[in-house]
C-alpha cells in the first residue's frame, strides 16, 4: 500500500487467538448488530421501513465491545450519533452534517439509499516511529450513503471514534459549512486552549473550564479534552488536506460547536513585518476545491477524532491520528530522525572560546563540534543566516557552504530556518539550492493559520522539500494532521507552548509540562524543544530572554527526552553549558528520539508521568511529577517479557537540595531485574530518568 508496510494480525497472532478475539465483540454486540435496521457487508436501506417517528437507528460496536455507538437518521435533524463507553454516555445526540453548494438536498431531507459494514484488523509499521515499531489497526467501520452524493463513514476503535464525509460530485467543489456539534448529558469539565483569533500558533495554555461556562464567543483550537466523569475525551481530526482546520466554539449549553476559518481572498503582510498578515476578506464558503483530473482524494473531507481513554495513561498510547490519516506517498528511507543542537533559545551565548560568538561561522562550527563530540545528528541555523527579504541572500558572516561542508566532515547535518512567506516567494529555487549546499532540512516558521490555502502549503512544502530530500519541522503551525505518515520528511512541529516561553514568561510549570503529553501530544510530534541546564524553582525562577532558565529540575528537564516525543529532538541550551554538564549531557544524548515499544507504568494529568520506552534491547524510564514533592515506587516486572534476566540501571534523581536548588541531582548504577521495585523521590517540578541495559 503505497510503500507503508502492511501485514495482517493473522500473521503476528495464532490462528486460534485471532479466532477468537474475532468472535468475542461480535457476541457481545449481537443483539444490537440485528436491531439494526441493515448489517452485513452492504445493505439496501431502500428495502427497510423507517418507524413511524421518521427515526432510523443504526448501531456499532468496538472490537472489545466496549464502545458502542448508535447513529440515527432525522428527517428534521439529519444525523445524530450518540457514544457509549462500557454503558456509560459520553456523547449524546451530537450533530454531524455538511452543505455543498449545489448539493440536491441537505443531508436532513436526504434518502439513505446504502448502508454497509467492515472490519479491519492488522499492523502496519511506519516508517518514522513514534510510540512503537508497529501500530495495530483494528476498528468496525459503518458507512451510510445518501441520495445526494454524499458518503458518511464512522470507524469505531477500542481507542475512540472517529468519522468524516466523502462526497462523489464532480467538478468544482465548494463547501459552504460543516457542522460538527459535539453534544453531552452534563456539565463536565474542558480543558480549553483558548484563542483569540485565527492568526494563532496554537501555543496555549489548558484551561480548566465547565461546559457552561463557555458562550458561543469563546473559541479553541484543537485539540481539546473533556473529562467526562473520569473518562476522557480528547477531541482534534485528522487526515486535514484541501480543508481548514477544525477549530471549536461553546454553545451557551452542555456542547461545543465547529468553528472553521474561511477561505482567505486577500491578505497582505503588516506594515514592517516580514511574517505577520492582514487578513483583507475573507468569503462566505469554507472550503473551494476546483475541478482536478487524477484527484481521487478531491471528494474525501477529514476524519473527526474523539480519542477515549478509560484512565489517563491510555490517552499516551493513542494513535487514532496516525491511523486515520493517508497513506505514505514517497520512498521516505532516506528521513533519518535525530536530535539537533538549537541556537536560537539560548541567544548564542557560547563562552570560554577565542572568538565572537554570534551569528557566524565560527559559531556554528562551535555547535557542529559539540554536536559531534555526543553524537547529536544535527544542528540547526536559526533566525538570522539570511536576510529576510530572500532565504538565498546570506548575511556576511555566514558561509552557508562551509558550515555544511565542515558539518558532514563531522558526521553531523544543518537544518536551515525559513520564514514560510519567503521561502514561497522563491520556493523553486530555494530547494534546490539549499539541495546543492548539502542542506538536510528546513525549519519553516510564523504560517500563524490553517485555512484552506495554509493547509496546502503545508502539503506543497512536505511534497516538494521531499523531492530534494528535505526534512521538514513545521513552526508557528497548526497541530499534527495526518501530514506526517504521508510524508514522513515532517518530521516534526511546533503548535505547542513549550520552553521558549521561558524566554518572555513564567507560566511554563510542571503541570503545563505534565497536560501537554495527554492532549497535544496525542494529536503527534511535539517540538516542545527541551533541554535547560539553568534550573529553578518557581520562587527563583527569572523571566531572561537572551540568558532563559527552567521552571523545574534538571532531571524534570532530562526526564523530557523519554516522556516528550518527537523524532527530531531538539537540545535548547548553549552547547558551553552543556559542555559543562558533561554528565547530564551524555544521558541527554544517549535518549533515542523514535521508540520500539512503549509502556505506560503510571500517569494522571497535570500530575504525574511515569513511562517506560524500549529501542532495540535498552530501556529507558522517565519520570515528571508536578510542583508538590513527590515519592514513587517503579514497578520493574514488565522486564520479565525481556530475554534478558538482569539490567545495568544508570539512574539520575533530584538532588537533595533540588528543592531550594533545581540544578541538583544525584546519580546512581545499580544491577536491576524483573522482581525490583525502586523507590523514588522527587522535588516539587522535579523528575527520575534512567536507562536499563541488559548484561
Amino acid at each position: 500500500m503505497n510503500n507503508q508496510t502492511l501485514k495482517l494480525s493473522v500473521l503476528f497472532r495464532s490462528p486460534l487467538l485471532s479466532l477468537l478475539r474475532s468472535l468475542l465483540p461480535s457476541l457481545s454486540c449481537l443483539l444490537l448488530v440485528l436491531c439494526a435496521p441493515a448489517h452485513g457487508a452492504n445493505s439496501n436501506a431502500a428495502n427497510l421501513a423507517a418507524p413511524a417517528d421518521n427515526t432510523a437507528l443504526y448501531t456499532l460496536a468496538s472490537p472489545n465491545g466496549q464502545l458502542q455507538l448508535s447513529v440515527s437518521k432525522t428527517v428534521a435533524q439529519g444525523i445524530n450519533y450518540s457514544l457509549s463507553v462500557s454503558g456509560k454516555q459520553v456523547l449524546h445526540n451530537a450533530v454531524a452534517d455538511i452543505t455543498l453548494e449545489g448539493m440536491k438536498a441537505s443531508l436532513a431531507k436526504a434518502k439513505l439509499i446504502d448502508i454497509s459494514r467492515q472490519s479491519i484488523d492488522r499492523e502496519l509499521q511506519p516508517h518514522v516511529q513514534q510510540k512503537s515499531e508497529r501500530i495495530v489497526e483494528h476498528y468496525n467501520q459503518l458507512t451510510l450513503s445518501f441520495d445526494n452524493q454524499l458518503t458518511l463513514a464512522f470507524r469505531l476503535f477500542d481507542q475512540g471514534l472517529a468519522y468524516r464525509f466523502i462526497t462523489e460530485q464532480s467538478g468544482d467543489i465548494v463547501v459552504n459549512n460543516e457542522t460538527v456539534a459535539i453534544n453531552f448529558t452534563d456539565d463536565h469539565l474542558v480543558l480549553f486552549p483558548e484563542e483569540t483569533s485565527f492568526i494563532s500558533h496554537n501555543e496555549r495554555l489548558y484551561l480548566p473550564k465547565k461546559l457552561a461556562e463557555i458562550s458561543a464567543k469563546q473559541f479553541a483550537s484543537l485539540p481539546l479534552l473533556v473529562d467526562v466523569d473520569g473518562i476522557k475525551l480528547v477531541i482534534t481530526e485528522t487526515g486535514l488536506r484541501d480543508y481548514p482546520g477544525l477549530w471549536v466554539e461553546g454553545s451557551d449549553q452542555l456542547g461545543l460547536n465547529s468553528r472553521f476559518p474561511a477561505v482567505v481572498l486577500g491578505s497582505e503582510l503588516k506594515q514592517d513585518s516580514d511574517r505577520n498578515e492582514n487578513i483583507l476578506k475573507r468569503a462566505d464558503f469554507i472550503a473551494h476545491r476546483p475541478a482536478i483530473e487524477d484527484a481521487p482524494q478531491s471528494g474525501q473531507f477529514p476524519w473527526r477524532v474523539f480519542a477515549i481513554a478509560q484512565n489517563d495513561a491510555e490517552l499516551l498510547t493513542n494513535e487514532l491520528s496516525y491511523l486515520l490519516a493517508d497513506e505514505l506517498a514517497i520512498d521516505a528511507t532516506w528521513v533519518k530522525p535525530g536530535q539537533v543542537a538549537w541556537d536560537w533559545w539560548n541567544a548564542n551565548n557560547v563562552f570560554g572560546v577565542d572568538f565572537e560568538a554570534g551569528v557566524n561561522t565560527q559559531t556554528y562550527k562551535y555547535y557542529i563540534d559539540f554536536a559531534a563530540k555526543y553524537g547529536i545528528e544535527y544542528i540547526v541555523l536559526d533566525e538570522g543566516w539570511h536576510h529576510l527579504d530572500s532565504v538565498l541572500n546570506v548575511v556576511d558572516d555566514i558561509d552557508v557552504k562551509e558550515i555544511i561542508a565542515y558539518g558532514k566532515s563531522k558526521n553531523v547535518d544543518v537544518i536551515l530556518w525559513v520564514i514560510w512567506k519567503t521561502l514561497d516567494n522563491e520556493l523553486a529555487q530555494a530547494l534546490a539550492q539549499f539541495e546543492a549546499w548539502g542542506a538536510a532540512g528546513i525549519k519553516v516558521d510564523f504560517m500563524q493559520r490553517d485555512d484552506q490555502a495554509m493547509v496546502n502549503y503545508y502539503w506543497k512544502i512536505a511534497e516538494q522539500a521531499a523531492k530534494h530530500k528535505l526534512l521538514v519541522d513545521f513552526h508557528g503551525s497548526y497541530k499534527p494532521a495526518g501530514l506526517r505518515r504521508t510524508y514522513p520528511n515532517v518530521i516534526t512541529r511546533e503548535g505547542v507552548r513549550g520552553l521558549e516561553h521561558n524566554k518572555w514568561a513564567d507560566y511554563i510549570t510542571a503541570e503545563h509540562n505534565l497536560t501537554l503529553p495527554f492532549i497535544r501530544q496525542l494529536a503527534g510530534p511535539m517540538d516542545y524543544t527541551p533541554g535547560a541546564m539553568i534550573n529553578t524553582q518557581p520562587d527563583n525562577f527569572r523571566i531572561n530572554f537572551n540568558r532563559p532558565m527552567s521552571k523545574t529540575t534538571r532531571v524534570h528537564q532530562i526526564a523530557m527526552y523519554v516522556v516528550f516525543e518527537s523524532p527530531l529532538q531538539m537540545l535548547a541550551d548553549t552547547p558551553s553549558h552543556y559542555l559543562r554538564e558533561h554528565e547530564s549531557t551524555v544521558f541527554i544524548t544517549s535518549v533515542p528520539t523514535v521508540w520500539d515499544e512503549t509502556r505506560v507504568l503510571s500517569a494522571k494529568i497535570s500530575d504525574h508521568i511515569i513511562i517506560a520506552r524500549r529501542s532495540g534491547d535498552d530501556w529507558f524510564i522517565g519520570v515528571m511529577g508536578n510542583s508538590q514533592a513527590r515519592e514513587f515506587t517503579v514497578d520493574l516486572s514488565f522486564l520479565a517479557e525481556s530475554t534478558s534476566k538482569s539490567y545495568q540501571m544508570d539512574s539520575f534523581a533530584d538532588g537533595i537540595n533540588a528543592d531550594k536548588y533545581a540544578s541538583d541531582y544525584q546519580t546512581r548504577a545499580e544491577q536491576v531485574t524483573s522482581a525490583d521495585k525502586i523507590n523514588i523521590t522527587l522535588a516539587p517540578s522535579g523528575g527520575w530518568v534512567a536507562r536499563l541495559k541488559p548484561i
